[in-house]
């Protein structure tokens, strides 16, 4: 972990702490990023009161495909894990950049432009995989919302720095 300060900027969602399992501070974790598969991290980020918190895993094992049952460090009792349920739990996007920076999850918080006319078609807000197709959750600067199938065809370049996706979108995508 960096010394700097980090920021929700440096991070990207991998999901949300569940209710507590057991009594001795145990919690499900929700996630829909396979940043466990892909990395051995010591922690992660919850988002409490507005800012990221690093919590450091006591130990953690599969209970699905999608959750997790965690121990953090210094939550040993179900009254400390019931105050985490619902947290929205964050990784470091310069972790998983590093192992894999090309997974649909680590672009949340991205804009994606369209490549055809360099246009904004909005920030993604999260990735929807319960689908056959995994779609980018995008929400328009109008406030709606746009479903964009992630083809790896389509996306012609990603820019960290920038934090910007371009896609060739299909003529009349945007219409639907």
């Amino acid at each position: 972990m960096t010394s700097a300060m980090i920021t929700f900027n440096d991070l990207y969602r991998i999901g949300r702490i569940g209710k507590p399992h057991g009594v001795h501070g145990e919690v499900q974790l929700f996630v829909d990023d396979d940043v466990f598969d892909r990395t051995d991290t010591p922690y992660v980020f919850l988002d409490i009161d507005g800012l990221p918190v690093p919590f450091f895993f006591k130990e953690y094992r599969y209970r699905s495909e999608q959750s997790l049952l965690a121990v953090f460090e210094d939550i040993d009792t179900e009254q400390a894990a019931r105050r985490l349920t619902g947290c929205t739990v964050w990784f470091e996007r310069s972790l998983a950049d590093d192992n894999n920076g090309d997974e649909p999850a680590t672009v949340v918080g991205y804009r994606l432009i369209n490549d055809t006319d360099r246009q904004e078609v909005g920030v993604i807000r999260s990735i929807n995989d319960s689908t056959a197709n995994i779609l980018f959750e995008v929400e328009k600067k109008d406030g709606g919302i746009q479903y964009i199938p992630v083809v790896e065809e389509w996306i012609t370049a990603t820019d960290h720095e920038q934090k910007t996706i371009t896609m060739h979108l299909p003529e009349g995508l945007l219409d639907i």
